[in-house]
């Protein structure tokens, strides 16, 4: 085939035709996923979002998530130990150590007032025997069921009696010049010997209340402890 040309001046015209080849450039493929890395490279993450994800996954299958949920267990375990240990504590020293008591009743006026609250040593007499003067915690012994709150007036082997409202120990007169004048009472009783194991107890509020006078002396396996601590209320906290 000839080129054409309409110019007579044009050097291409006549000159023989030259058949050259078309020049291809060869396709080259890509896969849409990239091929396996060669032995001990990671392979390339074509998306950056997705490496907390694989980080995530490899965390699983490293364990990474069960540490911290055994380090959890532990913390929990520890925590019903404590718990527990701190019942197993609380139960032995209400049991034979101290005990939590509330006043109800006016008897005890002017020592202790209706809803005081108190903390009884119920250990102290493990070591020694009640003494005369001590405020206690004891059984009521017509119904043991309940207890009440008396101060020790006499205890085994003492002779005690009442002339006017005065009280003498082994012919000693109490001190009780820490009750009010309306809270005394004016009888006369007794005396009466103390039984060996007994103790003769009374109210400090002596016109008001029940007591040895009344239903006689208390066992001392019925005295359940020593009042040590009146706690509330606060701004009336004492030791005794």
């Amino acid at each position: 085939m000839a080129n054409e040309s309409d110019d007579p001046n044009d050097p291409r015209i006549d000159e023989p035709y030259v058949f050259r080849p078309a020049r291809f450039t060869p396709a080259v493929f890509i896969p849409a996923h990239p091929p396996p890395p060669a032995h001990g490279q990671a392979p390339p993450s074509a998306n950056p979002s997705q490496q907390p994800a694989q980080m995530a996954a490899e965390t699983r299958q490293d364990g990474g998530w069960a540490r911290p949920l055994a380090r959890v267990g532990e913390e929990i375990v520890a925590w019903m130990k404590t718990v527990v240990s701190a019942a197993v504590y609380a139960t032995l020293i209400v049991t034979f150590g101290f005990q939590v008591a509330r006043v109800e009743g006016e008897s005890m006026i002017p020592t202790l007032e209706n809803q005081d609250r108190l903390i009884v040593n119920k250990a102290v007499y493990r070591i020694h025997d009640p003494q005369v003067g001590d405020v206690v915690m004891l059984y009521y012994p017509e119904e043991p069921d309940k207890s009440f709150v008396k101060r020790v007036v006499a205890e085994e082997n003492d002779t005690i009696r009442s002339d006017n409202g005065h009280v003498y120990r082994n012919e000693v007169l109490l001190n009780d010049d820490f009750i009010p004048e309306n809270n005394r009472s004016y009888d006369s009783w007794g005396p009466y010997v103390v039984k060996k194991g007994y103790y003769f107890v009374m109210g400090d509020h002596r016109n008001n209340s029940s007591d040895s006078r009344t239903w006689g002396e208390v066992p001392k396996k019925y005295i359940i402890g020593k009042v040590q601590i009146r706690w509330w209320p606060l701004d009336h906290a004492k030791i005794f």
